[in-house]
């Protein structure tokens, strides 16, 4: 499984003028020399010879959601254009390789991209993103949750067109909170869940590898403290300061260790991401657990399967995402999809159409009960379809709406990494030592005196 939020693996049960270019992040340097484009994603073109332009949409892999509505959107368009999808590889960082590299050379066979949150300021940044028009800007905006318009929009501007979001929630065993007295209709913080877990000694779930999920993790904690990874943002990469060595950065680490050190966590917690998690919880031990949306659609496939009892299901339950404190609202983790319009194309215009296609409110609500993956409009949680087929959709949006996207730089692969590796493992850290040193390596990192 993928580590991106945007990115998780199909669901087993299938019910203007161009801006000019700004400072390009010197990892990009070089990148079109040597690009090799792979058979399988050899687009036949924007065009067809004077025929009916092709759009081709570079999609991450699902359960076949997508390329759905690119046929819908075909059918709607009249002829005007069709959408070929190109399905990307599975991890993210594959992903963002495979596009960068292309988009350096210029490839303007590069229509449309699913682009993750964070990739999106590093594609704007690098000039890669077409802009959006204003009067498309305003609609496929309305009634968007916040945080899938922030990560849509970078120096202020939009540069993407939301189109799923994502979001992290607390799942837990109704049995389970009942014999430990959790009022779950009431927020909850880690320390209760902790203290919950070692009273009925069940599994506490949360995603420790050494993988983007720590990162996920501790943007999580640490926003839920009221802190940013990031406090001040720069173009130049030196300029940047972190949040890491700050009050809030040293309670999300108490909160990582005493998760750690519970002795209800699974004992490969090191190498956990977010199947484990959900494979933890379908197990006798199971108890709490923080992950997405798809852990329901997941339970019901094994009971399909006949590898899960259907009273194992039954017993699930979801809540907003617990709080590091308790007078402090918890701020979720979020992720998703952005759509970006190549800034190559040679049918902007028309991908702009596609897109705004690709996002209406019957696709994002066809998209959630097809492939699981939570609307970006609001509106789309009370379809009753989606909530026949997700009791959890109330949750779901109001997770949405408290969640906080993970920080938004051109330089995120250097912030994550650094993160990866100071953070990791979980029971190594310390909040007195963490922190300055996360920030004194990601800094390094940033000012080139550092690899990762």
């Amino acid at each position: 499984m993928t580590e991106v939020p945007g990115h998780h693996p199909p669901h087993r049960r299938a019910t203007a003028s161009r801006t000019a270019r700004a400072r390009v992040p010197r990892r990009l340097a070089g990148a079109a020399a040597g690009v090799v484009l792979a058979s399988s994603l050899a687009a036949c073109g924007s065009g067809d010879g004077g025929g009916t332009p092709t759009l081709t949409w570079y999609t991450n892999p699902d359960a076949g959601g997508q390329a759905e509505i690119a046929s819908r959107c075909t059918d709607a368009a009249g002829g005007k254009y069709r959408i070929t999808p190109a399905v990307l590889p599975r991890d993210a960082a594959g992903q963002r390789e495979q596009l960068i590299r292309r988009l350096a050379a210029e490839d303007s066979s590069i229509d449309i991209m699913s682009l993750d949150p964070i990739f999106v300021p590093e594609f704007a940044q690098a000039g890669f993103l077409a802009p959006v028009p204003e009067d498309l800007a305003d609609q496929v905006t309305e009634g968007v949750v916040p945080p899938s318009v922030e990560s849509s929009t970078w120096n202020d501007e939009l540069v993407a067109v939301p189109f799923w979001a994502n979001t992290q929630v607390l799942w837990y065993r109704k049995s389970v909170a009942e014999a430990a007295g959790l009022d779950m209709s009431q927020p909850v913080t880690w320390d209760q869940l902790i203290q919950a877990a070692q009273d009925q000694d069940v599994l506490i779930g949360a995603q420790g590898a050494r993988a983007e999920s720590l990162t996920v993790w501790v943007n999580a904690l640490i926003e839920s403290a009221g802190g940013h990874i990031i406090e001040e943002n720069a173009d130049d990469p030196e300029d940047i300061t972190l949040g890491l060595d700050s009050e809030a950065g040293r309670r999300a680490v108490e909160v990582m260790r005493a998760v750690a050190d519970s002795g209800q966590v699974s004992a490969a917690f090191s190498t956990e991401n977010e199947d484990a998690s959900a494979t933890g919880f379908e197990s006798d031990r199971g108890g709490f657990q923080v992950n997405y949306p798809f852990v329901y659609a997941r339970g019901l496939g094994a009971v399909e399967a006949g590898s899960l009892d259907q009273s194992v299901v039954d017993d699930y339950a979801a809540a907003v995402y617990p709080r590091v404190d308790e007078d402090t609202p918890a701020a979720p983790p979020f992720g998703g999809i952005n759509l970006g319009i190549g800034a190559y194309s040679e049918h902007t215009d028309l991908a702009y159409d596609a897109a705004a296609c690709i996002v209406s409110e019957e696709n994002q609500a066809y998209y959630f009960v097809h492939d699981g993956n939570p609307a970006s409009k609001a509106s789309v949680f009370d379809d009753p379809e989606v909530l026949e087929e997700f009791p959890q959709a109330p949750v779901i949006r109001e997770s949405l709406e408290l969640a906080a996207p993970r920080p938004q730089t051109p330089y995120y692969s250097e912030v994550s990494g650094g993160i990866q590796r100071e953070y990791h493992p979980p029971a190594s850290v310390d909040p007195e030592t963490t922190p300055k040193s996360a920030t004194e390596f990601i800094t390094a990192v940033l000012a080139g005196d550092q690899l990762l």
